[in-house]
């Protein structure tokens, strides 16, 4: 190529990724200007803050812990194969991943509230009631975070090179034996990497709990919640929370950076 005629657009090229990459920096620099560095231990120590951090991380690490055992087996049966039904049923479990959150939590109450379709069963056979409890909360993380696990393992399946399972299977390894030690152990980054995306989608749930589940300080207000709250009130406090935040997620895709970033 004429090096005359890169040179344009290399320069259009970098003055377009410049424009993008402030346009995702500068709300980041805004909070870091606006912090109150001067009480920022004080106020995460506070009483709110703790029970907020507590909270999403205990409801977010349930909601991944359903998601790996409810979407493992979903994603090796996606993987398994291919077909109309296989098509229908990705589309399902994906589809909270394109909904507004505030329709999914009033699904989610119509479905499983008080007087839902499975909700006034369960009030009337077992006593449960999910809207507005902690378990609500784990409920709503899980329906909006499971599908991006189910996805990131069902690609690490589909990549998987069948032939060391079958080279598994003539030397005798049963089904279960060669899905344990030959295939888990090779597709054991991208479930990870699912578990972690699933995790930090969970935490950073806010429309479908706060529809379902409620904002209850100390039962249902997750740290999302919380830092809609302070927003009304104590901006800096929401300042201080968004900014966990953020180092949180940042600390996230340090984690996986030897997944996602390539290697020089």
């Amino acid at each position: 190529m004429n090096p005359t005629r890169r040179g344009p657009a290399d320069a259009a090229l970098l003055l377009l990724v410049s424009a993008v990459v402030a346009l995702f920096a500068l709300p980041l620099v805004g909070l870091a200007l606006r912090a109150p560095w001067g009480e920022l231990a004080a106020r995460l120590q506070s009483e709110t803050v703790r029970e907020a951090l507590w909270l999403s991380a205990w409801c977010a690490t349930a909601a991944t812990a359903c998601s790996l055992v409810l979407g493992l087996p979903v994603a090796v049966w996606l993987a398994a194969g291919a077909g109309p039904v296989r098509s229908a049923v990705r589309v399902l479990v994906t589809l909270p991943m394109v909904l507004p959150p505030v329709v999914g939590g009033i699904a989610l109450l119509v479905a499983f509230g008080r007087n839902g379709i499975v909700g006034a069963w369960l009030l009337q056979w077992f006593g449960i009631a999910l809207p507005f409890t902690s378990a609500g909360v784990v409920l709503a993380a899980t329906w909006v975070a499971m599908p991006f696990f189910v996805l990131t393992a069902e690609a690490g399946l589909r990549s998987f090179d069948r032939r060391f399972a079958d080279a598994a299977s003539t030397l005798g390894a049963g089904r279960w034996r060669t899905f344990r030690t030959v295939t888990l152990p090779l597709v054991l980054p991208s479930l990870r990497a699912g578990l972690v995306v699933a995790w930090a989608r969970a935490l950073g749930e806010f429309g479908a709990t706060i529809t379902f589940a409620g904002n209850l300080a100390g039962h249902t207000r997750t740290m999302p919640l919380a830092v809609y709250v302070a927003l009304e009130s104590e901006p800096e406090a929401a300042i201080v929370l968004s900014l966990l935040l953020v180092a949180l997620s940042a600390a996230l895709l340090f984690a996986l950076r030897d997944r996602w970033w390539p290697a020089r």
